[in-house]
């Protein structure tokens, strides 16, 4: 990976000191406004509050005690859905890397709401966290800006942050779309149909991108008819799946663009008998159990996550070159019974 030249040193964070000096009043006056303390002048309380609003200053809200001997630092990661597998295997390699610097892991999730997601991180960064890893669910991520200035690192993984320049780690969306699609086609399959997600999740839109550019190197017609969105549950992709077979001139093959749908393919194919060809992006717990052979667009999750984290210690521990962004290869796998 190519790195540029260190940027200038950033801007400190204000501290309770820096507030004393602006308001002109004493230290202890300003930790009394800061913890709600009664007795404090109402004249003072409002030029301390002035002094915080003008300097941006954010109490630390870990408890002191927290930071123990054998914790150091705190980071904070925000995700998407705890339950989901991805997820889970992205939090577990996290929390091992900050252990390993000695480091307390906090995490969150946003739901895929924006709303959330922005609250979450600006209550992390009120909690003094020494970095932040985020896979974002908004578009906007410029209110990240001021937190990074006052030295907060932040690193996006699986998705790129919105107008915000910052290190991102994610997988080669396109590149493993394009190299399942030209697998089917190569195999002689014009007629496959796709399940998407939403096409408002980056993820979902990069992977139909590289579907395209395999469909029209091959000079095949576009089919409103078998590309499918809003595809949310294994229910929702087995109704999808059961209304292309009974087109006219059904799909020979299907591509699912996450794992759930494709598992929701799996049982409806098989329920029907059929022999369309099946790949899916994101392979899964007991795939090569499935009892119908598959192709799954493979990758380890552990390894967005542990990139990502190395790259946040780089940062805390002093790294100021350019923002980078990491691309993790995705590579083609059989799967299903008796496959060998």
């Amino acid at each position: 990976m190519t790195r540029h030249p260190a940027t200038p040193a950033l801007p400190r964070r204000p501290t309770m000191v820096d507030v004393a000096k602006r308001a002109g009043v004493s230290l202890k006056t300003v930790s009394r406004v800061v913890n709600d303390e009664p007795a404090v002048a109402p004249e003072l309380t409002e030029r301390v509050l002035a002094a915080i609003a003008a300097l941006g200053f954010r109490r630390n809200n870990i408890a002191r005690n927290l930071r123990s001997p054998s914790v150091n630092a705190t980071v904070g990661l925000l995700i998407e859905e705890i339950g989901n597998p991805f997820y889970a295997a992205i939090t577990s390699v996290v929390a091992e890397v900050a252990a390993a610097h000695n480091c307390l892991l906090i995490t969150a999730s946003s739901e895929e709401d924006p709303e959330r997601e922005r609250a979450l991180l600006l209550d992390l960064a009120s909690r003094r966290v020494d970095g932040l890893l985020v896979v974002p669910a908004g578009y906007d991520h410029s209110f990240l800006r001021r937190e990074i200035d006052m030295g907060t690192p932040v690193v996006f993984l699986d998705r790129p942050p919105g107008h915000l320049l910052a290190d991102t780690v994610m997988l080669d969306n396109q590149g493993g779309s394009r190299a399942g699609l030209r697998r089917l086609i190569e195999a002689g399959h014009r007629r496959i149909g796709v399940l998407l997600d939403s096409l408002a999740v980056y993820t979902m839109h990069e992977r139909l991108a590289g579907a395209q550019v395999e469909f029209a190197a091959a000079g095949l017609p576009y089919d409103e008819a078998l590309i499918k969105d809003s595809v949310k549950s294994p229910e929702d992709a087995g109704r999808v799946i059961a209304s292309m077979l009974e087109l006219a001139d059904p799909p020979t093959a299907f591509f699912c663009t996450n794992n759930r749908l494709t598992v929701g393919a799996l049982q409806e194919l098989y329920r029907r008998g059929s022999d369309a060809a099946l790949l899916g992006f994101d392979d899964f717990e007991l795939s090569h159990l499935m009892p119908r052979p598959l192709t799954v667009i493979a990758y380890d999750p552990k390894d967005l996550g542990r990139l990502a984290a190395d790259r946040l210690f780089e940062r805390i521990e002093g790294d100021q070159s350019w923002p980078t962004t990491t691309i993790v290869p995705t590579q083609l796998v059989e799967r299903g019974i008796g496959v060998r």
